[in-house]
């Protein structure tokens, strides 16, 4: 079976760079089955709490006859990794920051020995950041790009201690450094969003000056980020 990834989790695959991995709400195994062919990987858990896709992810595993490489376990988040695993880098992908830091906060204490943590969050990456920050992990990499219309960020974290400030937080600790083509465009498409709220604002009648004055705060910042000076 040849197995295609798409261009997002193939620069998830890009970051990995240790040999037992966990793949928490595994997208059919897609990751864990990648790496392992590619020999990137000796060992790894795919770990999905939903039926459907966890029997997808036990018949691919199979079909690439690597059963003795991948475990696929139905668990909720963190609680598919065991002891004996030793698992050494945490990948989990495509999903809220919310839900992605709610899962490192129920299942820290599986994170004692876990060297590296790989996440890419669709959405609210500031949360992500700060639960990372909190659980003593600091950010060594992010990456963004763009599929099929939609732009990701992801962010590799190593054991060690950071201070990120608010801005750092919001939009990454490298990425505003870079000011790559995608950051600019996604950052740009936050600003008319803005634009289009603060118009619609306008036309109330009782005028919350309050989230004007808010709004129009954040997109000083945000056009400061993006600004090439």
């Amino acid at each position: 079976m040849e197995l295609k990834i798409t261009k997002r989790l193939k620069e998830v695959a890009n970051q990995v760079r240790h040999k037992r991995l966990a793949d928490i709400g595994t997208d059919h195994a897609y990751l864990p089955i990648y790496l392992a062919k590619a020999k990137k990987i000796e060992y790894a858990v795919a770990g999905d709490v939903v039926e459907g896709p966890h029997k997808i992810s036990l018949e691919n595993v199979k079909e690439n006859n690597l059963e003795n490489v991948i475990k696929c376990r139905k668990k909720d988040g963190l609680e598919a990794i065991e002891k004996q695993d030793k698992i050494e880098v945490i990948t989990i992908c495509g999903m809220g920051g919310k839900l992605i830091s709610d899962i490192l906060e129920k299942g820290k204490e599986k994170l004692k020995k876990v060297e590296c943590l790989i996440l890419q969050p669709n959405v609210a990456e500031y949360l992500v950041r700060e639960k990372v920050e909190e659980l003593g992990y600091k950010i060594i990499e992010e990456k963004i790009i763009e599929e099929s219309s939609h732009i990701y960020e992801i962010i590799v974290c190593i054991k060690g201690k950071m201070k990120l400030n608010a801005k750092q937080k919001k939009y990454g600790v490298y990425l505003p450094q870079r000011k790559e083509k995608v950051f600019i465009k996604k950052y740009q498409k936050e600003i008319k969003k803005i634009d289009y709220i603060l118009k619609e604002l306008e036309k109330s009648e009782k005028t919350n000056k309050e989230k004007i004055l808010s709004l129009q705060k954040e997109k000083n910042m945000i056009k400061e980020v993006i600004s090439k000076k």
